[in-house]
């Protein structure tokens, strides 16, 4: 059985058994609160467990590296819509150790991009359109700078309240073990003065 075939199958019973009834919530985070953190799948689980999030808490965004990487891309926009729209009142900006995006170099990404059969014709229009894949695919040399920088262009987004505390933080991802690196509270303050 191909693996969209299991989940298709597993889902069927997911549904006619009622699992999901125990995940019943509304759209609207408990805890006024959403997450940016890494896809990394060892933080499926830990993340929420380590935070003490149940279903319905929190807003999760994850992509790679946890990163924010453009002030107007879809993960600020979703940042901003749990804001105004979901009425969250806080926002987490969480990476974690041992990240695949730490060190990681854009050339061993387009070397396995060849691989898989992309041509050089592709890559050199997208080059043309003005496309810098090398800064696009580029990871980040320490976890905690990528969290500060992430959280700072967060906080000066010109349609983020000003109130909104922007923490961030980084997790380990063996022991699900938490080190502050912007304490959001402290910044607001910081800035109110």
């Amino acid at each position: 059985m191909r693996l969209l075939e299991e989940i298709l199958q597993n889902n069927e019973s997911f549904v006619q058994e009622r699992k999901f009834e125990p995940y019943l919530t509304t759209k609207f985070p408990d805890k006024k609160l959403v997450i940016v953190t890494c896809m990394d799948t060892r933080l499926t689980e830990m993340l929420p467990q380590a935070l003490n999030l149940k279903n319905g808490d929190a807003k999760i965004i994850k992509n790679a590296g946890a990163v924010i990487s453009h002030p107007f891309g879809s993960i600020m926009r979703s940042i901003i819509v749990a804001i105004y729209a979901l009425k969250a009142e806080e926002v987490c900006i969480i990476g974690h150790h041992g990240c695949g995006m730490a060190g990681l170099e854009a050339n061993v990404i387009m070397d396995q991009v060849e691989e898989r059969g992309i041509d050089n014709n592709t890559i050199e229009t997208l080059h043309f359109s003005g496309v810098d894949i090398k800064s696009w695919l580029k990871g980040f040399s320490s976890v905690e700078e990528s969290v500060s920088h992430s959280v700072e262009m967060v906080k000066k987004h010109p349609l983020l309240p000003k109130e909104i505390p922007v923490h961030g933080l980084v997790i380990d991802p063996d022991t699900g073990k938490l080190d502050l690196v912007v304490n959001g509270y402290e910044l607001n303050e910081m800035s109110a003065q």
